[in-house]
């Protein structure tokens, strides 16, 4: 009966985060100082963690992942948009040389048309991309293709609470809301980069820490109150609000996946501590499985950033986000078996 029980555990795990079978964990490589390749993906492994973010393609890490089963979200340069945008043979040459190589050997999941582009100048770049590499995946008849999506910051609402209100700001609406339309036409995702973090130590007196890490009362107070829905942590608060958004530009049925998330043990910052940061990433890999008030029991794909402290990163807490040291011995530990758990 204990074999049966766990057997239905894992398929109702599987079902529930939609093919994912797990918690990813973005791999930032702007440091000197990181273990090959192919230690690192071996890293992935040893700590049951199934997917990866690559912030752009880089064939040495491509080939240490031929034959791993993770999942990959690869992604575009930001500097290389611009010739995305507007030369479907860069984009042509950008698919055959980190993609078509490896289909056969790498599980891509999504090519993500550059990270945190909207708003700003250069917002009206990504979907052109988006196109010009989706017309390129498909001429090159891989078997199954990866999603062609695009990954923002919060910074593309103009408003966020209370979470009902959720709406993609004026500067950010225009580049958003035909991606939103491009994503929902295909049944593709879109990768929200969420912090709490940021959220708490810009304002620390209204932002309770502990709503921030998702520790309020173990998640069950609500701290904040929406219409008849309560919020026990601002994680759930910010995904609802970009469900909202999405609502109101005509999009309510493309869903959210968490591309990075994090805290920061280190660097001086209010909050940035190792028992923080601890705290945070298990409450999300405990939490996610569980969906959000306006999307109970639909699991959230989720990334935790990052892997490693990167030291070429600016001074302070941008160097202090790692699970692990570059040595790979741990910040702290993260039990991503959690996540099975939480689902069952």
């Amino acid at each position: 009966m204990a074999l049966w029980v766990a057997a239905c555990c894992m398929l109702m795990l599987c079902s529930s985060f939609s093919g994912v079978e797990g918690i990813g964990v973005s791999y930032g490589m702007i440091a000197n100082n990181l273990p090959s390749p192919d230690k690192v993906i071996a890293l992935y492994k040893s700590r049951n963690i199934t997917d990866v973010r690559l912030y752009h393609p880089d064939t040495t890490v491509l080939e240490a992942l031929r034959g791993s089963g993770l999942g990959v979200v690869l992604g575009t340069l930001n500097e290389d948009l611009a010739r995305l945008a507007s030369d479907p043979s860069f984009a042509a040459s950008w698919v055959a040389l980190y993609v078509a190589p490896f289909a056969g050997a790498v599980r891509f999941r999504y090519i993500t048309a550059g990270n945190e582009i909207i708003p700003g100048p250069y917002a009206a770049q990504v979907l052109p991309a988006m196109h010009n590499l989706e017309a390129a995946l498909r001429s090159v008849g891989l078997a199954a293709p990866p999603v062609v999506t695009t990954s923002v910051a919060t910074s593309v609402l103009g408003a966020s609470y209370p979470p009902s209100q959720g709406t993609f700001s004026e500067a950010a609406l225009p580049a958003v809301g035909p991606i939103a339309s491009f994503l929902a036409s295909r049944s593709a995702p879109l990768l929200v980069n969420v912090y709490p973090y940021f959220a708490y130590a810009a304002d620390p007196a209204t932002v309770r820490l502990d709503y921030a890490l998702l520790s309020a009362a173990g998640g069950t107070e609500a701290v904040v109150t929406d219409g008849g829905v309560a919020y026990g942590n601002m994680f759930d608060a910010i995904l609802d609000a970009v469900h909202a958004a999405l609502e109101k530009a005509g999009a309510p049925g493309v869903e959210v996946v968490v591309s990075e998330t994090g805290w920061p043990s280190g660097g001086g910052g209010l909050g940035a501590s190792v028992e923080n940061a601890a705290a945070y990433m298990n409450n999300v890999v405990r939490h996610v499985g569980h969906g959000t008030p306006r999307r109970p029991g639909k699991a959230v794909e989720t990334y935790l950033f990052a892997m490693f402290n990167e030291n070429q990163k600016p001074e302070g807490i941008e160097q202090n986000f790692g699970l692990f040291r570059p040595d790979m011995t741990e910040v702290y530990h993260v039990d991503f078996a959690a996540a099975a758990g939480a689902s069952c």
